[in-house]
């Protein structure tokens, strides 16, 4: 899926050395509990109105805005001026869809990843970026039964290196994967796909409420503690919603609530639809929004 989110100030950069050995940041995006409340909303990067239209409703205004840009595309600067305009800073995951990662670790792709990394570094504002998001889920061509582990990790590090070579050091590093369900055959442990604390900046989670009876702990617990295993580095939901159908105002207030409980930066709504109707349709729903981004400020965290 695709999506919007929230963050404030500048971003830490990890240097390129062995997994333990990280450079000073210069510029650093927080990282304290509760950071970051965001939104997608179809259109973007072509139109920001949609968010607009989100803060109209919801009186909630992004402060880090999230898309998805297929292979060859450019970084969309003028969107990521129009973003920071707006008080925000851009987040984009780059899918490389029907791509061979082998070819993109051995190099082939890098005049199109310069000319990428050099656009990103001349923004100058800080950029979150991600690359084959979901990875250890089977539903992509970067992803588990279609790559190994090891060269989607290889792609990854060339990708990471070569805009550290190229001076892109305003960029934070988002690896997202997809919440684990016991005996789901289409899932895979995370940890084969990790590329190593000094190529990633935070570690984005994917997962959404699709049932009445699902909650935090249940649906997101298990893949917090399988991550805490492989890093301490921060931790993003990346993507998440609650279907219509599912009692939304209380599912968004056991969202708040999880991230306060298992300490993480914050999350993402997919106000969308894509399968389910994931909308912030009715009053109900968009009062406890704001109930809940309410008491992250009252709490700072």
């Amino acid at each position: 899926m695709v999506l919007l989110a929230v963050g404030t100030d500048v971003l830490r950069q990890p240097t390129p050395a062995g997994d333990h050995h990280r450079i000073r940041p210069s510029t650093v995006l927080p990282t304290t509990v509760g950071s970051y409340i965001g939104v997608y909303h179809a259109g973007v990067p072509a139109s920001y109105t949609g968010v607009t239209s989100f803060t109209t409703r919801t009186g909630i205004r992004p402060r880090l805005v999230v898309y998805y840009s297929g292979w060859f595309e450019p970084f969309q600067a003028h969107f990521a001026a129009t973003v920071a305009q707006h008080g925000a800073v851009p987040l984009v995951q780059m899918n490389p869809t029907g791509i061979s990662l082998g070819a993109i670790a051995s190099g082939h792709y890098d005049t199109y990843l310069s000319t990428y990394a050099e656009a990103v570094r001349k923004y100058h504002r800080p950029v979150i970026v991600g690359f084959g998001h979901e990875m250890n889920g089977d539903w992509y061509s970067w992803g588990y039964r279609h790559t190994s582990p090891a060269i989607f990790v290889a792609a990854w590090r060339h990708i990471v290196t070569l805009f550290r070579q190229l001076g892109a050091r305003n960029v934070t590093w988002l690896w997202t994967i997809n919440i684990t369900h016991p005996g789901n055959k289409s899932i895979s442990s995370p940890a084969p796909w990790w590329p190593g604390s000094s190529y990633v900046t935070w570690v984005g989670l994917d997962g959404y409420y699709y049932q009445p009876s699902w909650k935090f702990a249940s649906l997101f617990g298990p893949t917090v503690t399988a991550v805490r295993e492989l890093t301490h580095d921060p931790v993003l939901i990346a993507e998440t919603a609650a279907a219509l159908g599912t009692n939304q105002p209380a599912k968004i207030a056991d969202l708040f609530a999880g991230v306060r409980l298992y300490s993480l930066l914050g999350f993402i709504w997919f106000d969308s639809v894509h399968s389910k109707d994931w909308r912030l349709d009715t009053p109900a729903a968009v009062a406890s929004f704001r109930r809940g981004a309410a008491s992250f400020r009252r709490t700072g965290k």
